[in-house]
């Protein structure tokens, strides 16, 4: 692909998991963000400040914004985003959670180009942004 047809956008894939240590604090700031969202509705702040009572997977996916990731990226702008969390049993000594494993997918620090044939992802438009 020639630096003309390449596309403008990048996907970015992150994945994290996260321990809570404090579901207290973790439920009562999300009920903070929910309290000062003035543009939430009042029917949606319901259900969200339930949500957020009953699954610390909901209260993280109201603390954490892709937003937030990418806003201080010199020349790049957010057009679309899209996050979930849930709540999932870890272990850290099995290989279903090695995070250096070849996927198959190819790494980003060592692919510095497409391969011929293949296309980069890329998406456009809006997106779900909180």
């Amino acid at each position: 692909m020639s630096t003309d047809e390449t596309s403008r956008f990048v996907r970015l894939t992150v994945e994290l998991v996260l321990e809570v240590g404090d579901p207290e604090a973790l439920t009562g700031a999300a009920l903070q963000r929910i309290a000062e969202d003035d543009a939430m509705p009042v029917e949606e702040r319901s259900h969200a400040e339930s949500a957020v009572q009953e699954d610390e997977a909901e209260a993280i996916a109201y603390l954490v914004d892709p937003f937030d990731l990418v806003a201080d990226v010199p020349g790049a702008e957010l057009v679309q985003a899209s996050w979930s969390s849930e709540q999932v049993d870890y272990d850290p000594d099995s290989p279903d959670w090695d995070l250096d494993e070849d996927d198959g997918e190819g790494d980003a620090y060592e692919e510095a180009e497409p391969e011929a044939g293949s296309e980069a992802e890329s998406e456009g438009g809006g997106g779900a942004r909180r």
